[in-house]
């Protein structure tokens, strides 16, 4: 005989900015590796099961909807189900489980579905160069981008109603799409060390983002990350990667060449095409199946506007501790026509608090005002400030809230200049750190450093431009002020500034039609006060404006003393018009790092036949803020370490058995999540039920039914309702006791819960303990041509124990462990004459 027992997994992480406490999870119920997946995701995130949305009727495929598909098999349902189901104050995230269509299409505009649940969908613009989609609509903006903000308190300005941190979770099959699942759950708070490469390739136009490489790097590099590097390569050179940005049309990966929780995009017009003809183009799974947890790719051609790419900055927003998708909407200026894929939730650098619920322990009996005292540590440097009380996966209450106390005071003291800043009445964290800036900007003649604020953090550079970073020094401190208590924090990233390693450089274009006798020239006085003059003259009829630019290059180029350490170099030719006259675009780089080797001052001449854009005796520091010496402050509310004494009114909530969850939450913008959970049993009524499930056992294979009794002690009953992973599963009303019979294949495998609430006709209700049941495979035994084997479909990354007895009454023995590296397993089976019995475990 052959039986398949399902373990149990648990699930007890800390997760930043969210947690699948703030997830939506959407399945194609027409779809069974959809529906698997999402069961999946639910368990490994621990995701209530009220915060599953089935999609029914949809059987148009995995590609193309229309808006008005998209509205009413998705949106409408979506927002239904949050309200109804009391999720309006928790639900910030969606993950779309494979089979559901990821482009939303018609005659004005083609966006991505994870844009549209995101700010909803956007008609094209005015297009450039004759192609429609080549446009950036004025609503298409993202308001929540660069803000460093909670996304709750910066959604988009211009979404119509609820916004999410969409993503689609998927692949070409599910055994993919779980190793995506299950290797970027491994990476919470992980804090990986390995490289991140910026990389600008030999494909200009697509390269673009180059621009936006230094000020990545630089504030990671503030904020203690030296990971992020810039790289001139392409995309498949590099091993062992946490990240990857390029700009390649086609290229390939190694497997597992991502660590997990990475994410990696390239710049290119068609990948988001992930199920479909991508004309050659890599899409955006093939970072996934090399092992990153998220990537993007446009889903119609968008033009190379850096715009409607992620900007690198989002690995900075990562190395604070954002989750993915948090890191990705913040670094995107204009996503609807980008498709996110991958895990959003994933977090690898989420500093985690620690927690106990005191004295509560697991069934714990409640009744009438019941004190909750939890306790929660903070990481170091991550204050927690708020706890917030979740009953069976619900956002119940408030428990206890520490904001910044008005009073409080602030200092930063720069090169030994005080500058205190008094914390207003109700002020935020983005108030306080945009009126601190505003302070530090007033004392700029004394500390020559400019302050900059984003959300809560302030970046600092300095404008002293003889004087390194490591003398220009920086310390906080926070005081009571006039307030009764202390609850305001500020906090520097490092005790000194750090100097800046990239170089400056100068654009330069000219533009017109050159004639003979032409001529441009250079002046260059170089940092060491010698200057360097260089020309060329167009001695030729029909010469044109890219072969004079480019003599002119090389001349740069070719000069002894511009090839020195103190000189410069000329690079990224581009061509194309201007005013309607063919135009030269290449840039002036110093070979040296740094702010003052950027001080080289390049003065272009030309005859008056042609027109440069140039200034006069500039110096190479078009990207002057990257140049400048850097630091951060960040300003925190909340305590190390945050009691709560919470009055629980029990008569609130159903008698029976709950789950009380506790989150205490980081006192920044990144709000990273630390859960602490209890089982109680509230008793303030007489009335009781009990919830009754055959099969017996924890296990039911796929195909059976399930069939459940719910009885209670009284007959006044006006409802019997069962719940299960999707909601409600089923109701009776007036009937003192309910049977319901139901099939596994509409919940689809995975681990499901299933509890009854009763109510009566006094309105009091009583909620049974959960039944939880794996639905699995049935296995099947094959003859193969190398013998008998034993044979079940299997769950990549899934361990199981193979156990076996000769007899019965002896019990089993485990005799192997399998982890499933296929969506099927193959044990080949040694026959001894004697009967034999064999099953399967599936260990949590």
């Amino acid at each position: 005989m052959f039986a398949l027992v399902a373990g149990l997994l648990t699930a007890g992480r800390t997760w930043a900015g969210g947690s699948g406490l703030n997830v939506i999870v959407v399945v194609n119920q027409n779809s069974a590796r959809s529906v698997q997946l999402g069961n999946d995701y639910c368990e490994l995130r621990a995701v209530p099961p009220q915060n599953l949305l089935r999609v029914t009727g949809w059987t148009g495929g995995a590609i193309n909807w229309s808006p008005a598909q998209f509205t009413n098999y998705l949106l409408n349902p979506l927002l239904t189900m949050v309200a109804a189901r009391g999720l309006t104050n928790q639900a910030q995230f969606v993950v779309l489980s494979m089979d559901i269509p990821y482009r939303v299409t018609d005659g004005t505009g083609q966006n991505s579905t994870t844009s549209a649940l995101f700010y909803g969908f956007k008609t094209n613009g005015p297009p450039v160069i004759g192609i429609a989609s080549c446009s950036l609509p004025d609503n298409s903006s993202n308001s929540y981008a660069y803000t460093e903000l909670p996304f709750a308190q910066a959604p988009p300005n211009t979404a119509a109603t609820n916004a999410f941190l969409a993503m689609l979770l998927t692949d070409t099959n599910l055994a993919t799409a779980e190793v995506t699942l299950r290797r970027a759950v491994a990476a919470d708070s992980s804090f990986p060390t390995q490289a991140v490469y910026l990389a600008k390739t030999s494909d200009t136009a697509r390269s673009v983002r180059f621009v936006e490489f230094d000020n990545a790097v630089f504030e990671n590099q503030v904020a203690g990350n030296f990971a992020v590097q810039r790289r001139a390569t392409g995309a498949s050179a590099f091993t062992n990667l946490f990240g990857m940005m390029t700009g390649l049309a086609a290229f390939s990966f190694n497997p597992n060449e991502f660590q997990p929780g990475g994410i990696g995009d390239s710049l290119t017009s068609y990948g988001g095409y992930i199920l479909e003809s991508s004309s050659g183009q890599t899409p955006a799974l093939a970072f996934l199946e090399a092992g990153a947890a998220g990537s993007y790719g446009t889903v119609v051609e968008p033009c190379n506007y850096t715009q409607k790419f992620p900007d690198p900055v989002d690995y900075f927003y990562q190395t604070r501790g954002f989750s993915l998708a948090e890191a990705y909407y913040q670094c995107l200026l204009n996503p609807f026509q980008g498709l996110m894929v991958g895990e959003p939730l994933a977090a690898p650098f989420a500093q985690r608090g620690s927690g106990d619920w005191s004295s509560l322990t697991n069934d714990t009996v409640l009744s009438g005002t019941a004190l909750l005292n939890p306790v929660f540590t903070a990481a170091t440097n991550h204050p927690l400030a708020q706890v917030d009380l979740f009953v069976d996966g619900t956002f119940f209450q408030t428990m206890t809230n520490l904001p910044l106390a008005a009073g409080n005071v602030l200092t930063a003291t720069l090169n030994g200049v005080d500058v205190n800043y008094t914390v207003p009445p109700n002020a935020t964290l983005a108030a306080v750190a945009s009126g601190l800036a505003n302070a530090l900007n007033l004392q700029t003649n004394l500390t020559q450093v400019l302050a900059f604020p984003v959300g809560d953090r302030i970046e600092l550079q300095s404008l002293a431009l003889a004087t390194p970073g490591s003398n220009v020094t920086l310390s906080t401190s926070a005081a009571s002020g006039t307030a009764m208590n202390l609850s305001s924090r500020l906090m520097a990233a490092r005790p000194t500034f750090l100097d800046s390693g990239a170089v400056g450089y100068q654009n330069a274009v000219i533009y017109g039609a050159p004639i003979v006798g032409d001529w441009l020239q250079f002046s260059f006085v170089k940092t060491n006060g010698t200057t360097v003059t260089l020309a060329v003259t167009n001695a030729s009829a029909g010469t044109s404006i890219n072969t004079l630019v480019q003599n002119l290059v090389n001349a740069i180029n070719a000069s002894v003393p511009l090839q020195m350490a103190d000189g410069l170099m000329a690079a990224d030719f581009y061509t194309g018009s201007l005013n309607g006259l063919p135009a030269v675009q290449f840039s002036l780089y110093a070979r040296t790092p740094g702010w003052a080797a950027a001080q080289i001052l390049a003065t272009l001449n030309s005859s008056t036949n042609l027109q440069n854009l140039s200034v006069s005796a500039s110096p190479l520091a078009d990207n002057v803020s990257d140049l400048r010496p850097r630091n951060h402050l960040y300003v925190s509310s909340g305590q190390d370490v945050l009691p709560v004494n919470y009055a629980c009114d029990t008569t609130r909530l159903a008698d029976g058995w709950h789950q009380f969850t506790a989150v205490a939450t980081e006192g920044t913008s990144v709000q990273t999540q630390t859960r602490v959970t209890r089982n109680v049993w509230i008793q303030n009524t007489s009335l009781t039920a009990t919830l009754a499930g055959s099969p017996a056992g924890s296990a039911i294979a796929l195909g059976q039914q399930w069939q459940f009794s719910v009885t209670a002690n009284a007959t006044n009953l006006s409802r019997i309702e069962l719940f299960s992973t999707g909601g409600s599963a089923g109701a009776v009303t007036n009937q003192a006791s309910a049977a319901f019979v139901l099939a596994t294949t509409n919940w689809g495998m995975g681990r499901h819960p299933f509890y009854a609430v009763v109510t009566d006709t006094g309105g009091n209700r009583f909620q049974t303990p959960t039944l939880w049941y794996r639905v699995v495979p049935a296995l099947t035994f094959a003859m193969t041509g190398g013998g008998p084997a034993l044979t079940w479909p299997a769950t990549v990354g899934g361990e199981y124990a193979l156990q076996s007895a000769t007899n019965l009454a002896n019990g089993f023995q485990t005799i192997a462990t399998v982890v499933a590296t296929n969506s099927t397993v193959q044990w080949p089976l040694s026959l001894t004459g004697s009967a034999g019995f064999y099953r399967v475990k599936l260990d949590p």
